[in-house]
């Protein structure tokens, strides 16, 4: 279970400064076209907005959620795998003591 935690925080820590450059590019990007004023410009914001809400929240989901679902999908599997080897062993053993 160690090997699996320092695994999936490596895996994240190396992807971190490349999302994170991503959302930071974009946001800096839409910034100027949220504060923006002049002809046009409520139309442009609407579309803006909910497109720096959606960067900021698939970073979160990128950086946190996606890392912890995969590693507690693959401790589980883990369990399981090591609960049936068990029970193989001692199936095994009940065969060759009878």
């Amino acid at each position: 279970m160690d090997e699996l935690r320092s695994t999936v925080l490596q895996s994240a820590g190396r992807r971190v400064r490349l999302v994170l450059m991503t959302a930071v590019t974009i946001v800096a990007g839409l910034f100027p076209i949220m504060i923006g004023s002049g002809t046009g410009s409520e139309v442009v914001q609407g579309v803006a907005a909910p497109m720096v809400g959606g960067i900021l929240s698939t970073t979160v989901l990128t950086m946190l959620v996606i890392p912890v679902v995969y590693f507690l999908w693959e401790r589980r599997e883990l369990k399981r795998l090591l609960v049936s080897t068990v029970d193989v062993i001692f199936e095994l053993e009940w065969w060759s003591e009878s």
